[in-house]
């Protein structure tokens, strides 16, 4: 079987940094000090892929081949590089060694469909989802690696990990079937100007594996404005004189700041102490300039019909942060539509740090009104 693997090695650059995308803006992320996580979760899924399929492939019969999976992959960061780490030896495509462009995610995708792909895994994030589809459009089955700032669309593994694992089953011919999903993206300027706009693109053909894939992330209906509302006077009520409260992004969220009459980023991450505001849409290195080794809570809310909680629009809240604020430090809200909007699937955490996703894991309090609570799964 030949799996294609491709990387987007500047997905989620703009995350931590605050930037809320990375379209047009890598060299500035990296000037304001962000690294590459898009490497790491390849290789996280790649990592998945080899244990999953561990004994249960042929023996070596080709130095390309790997436990019956020929990998095909472009030069360098693009691929080559993780999957060599990860114990493959890969089939290089012919293509330039400095590709990173979205132009080379499509000339990379074709050119690997073009050399007989059953799959492409593909890292990145909606944007890099968009260059897939009009590569491919629904031609080629493709499964999504989360590593963007932005991930909306219903073409991505729940965590790296899934991906590989999922990336076995239909290799192994133990899942072969599929859907078409929509591959969905929003204007990043208006985003950063705290603007929602998302527009459908095209579909990919996406194994029909529910519980591995994530669902498209939901909107807020008029009806849930009150609880939100009271969701919110709930946290204000909580809050303790001299803690500074981290408020995540959300429009279940974004009442807290609105009752405090103070400014707020509904896509962003803004810093209050003593109901006064400190940050507005602070970055990652920010948020740590201001805490120091003071104490510290954080507010979120889970995205709507997907759950996330950590490592889908807020990854300004990074591991070092949530594993300084602990988990009984976090404070989560949610309507009872949010929640039902889950279909009694968990939490989810992607981090991007496997310990801080195993410190989460459990149950956590969730307030769904003025002096209401419930307590939830996390995985």
């Amino acid at each position: 079987m030949k799996l294609g693997f491709i990387i987007n090695p500047i997905a989620g650059l703009g995350g931590r940094v605050g930037l809320k995308g990375t379209d047009g803006m890598a060299e500035k992320a990296i000037a304001m000090g962000a690294r590459p996580l898009a490497p790491q979760k390849a290789a996280r899924a790649l990592a998945g892929l080899k244990e999953s399929r561990s004994g249960k492939g042929p023996k070596e019969k080709d130095p390309q081949e790997k436990d019956g999976v020929v990998i095909l992959t472009p030069p360098g960061s693009m691929g080559e590089t993780i999957a060599r780490a990860a114990g493959f030896s890969p089939q290089v495509v012919d293509m330039p060694r400095a590709a990173k462009t979205g132009e080379d995610t499509i000339a990379a995708a074709r050119k690997i469909q073009a050399l007989g792909a059953d799959l492409l895994l593909f890292v990145g994030g909606d944007g890099t989802a968009r260059d897939v589809c009009e590569a491919l459009g629904a031609s080629l089955p493709v499964i999504g690696v989360p590593a963007g700032v932005k991930i909306h669309s219903p073409v991505f593994a729940t965590t790296p990990e899934t991906a590989g694992e999922l990336a076995q089953l239909f290799l192994d011919k133990a899942s072969c079937r599929v859907c078409e999903q929509e591959v969905l993206d929003i204007d990043e300027d208006a985003y950063r100007k705290g603007r929602v706009s998302t527009r459908l693109y095209g579909y990919l053909q996406v194994p029909d594996e529910g519980r591995r894939i994530q669902n498209r992330k939901s909107g807020t209906p008029l009806s849930q404005k009150a609880s939100q509302n009271l969701i919110s006077l709930d946290m204000i009520d909580a809050m303790e004189a001299d803690i500074f409260y981290l408020v995540g992004p959300g429009s279940t969220t974004r009442p807290i700041l609105s009752n405090l009459n103070l400014a707020h980023s509904l896509l962003g991450v803004d810093v209050v102490q003593n109901r006064q505001l400190i940050k507005k849409d602070a970055s990652e290195k920010q948020i740590l300039s201001i805490i120091k080794e003071d104490p510290f809570k954080i507010m979120i809310t889970p995205i709507g019909g997907q759950g996330y909680l950590f490592g889908r629009g807020n990854h300004q809240i990074s591991p070092k942060i949530i594993q300084r604020a602990g988990k009984e430090n976090i404070r989560v809200g949610a309507t009872l539509e949010k929640i039902g909007s889950l279909r009694g699937e968990p939490f989810l955490v992607d981090t991007g740090d496997p310990e801080t996703d195993r410190m989460l894991k459990g149950y956590i309090r969730v307030v769904t009104g003025y002096r209401q609570e419930m307590i939830y799964p996390i995985v």
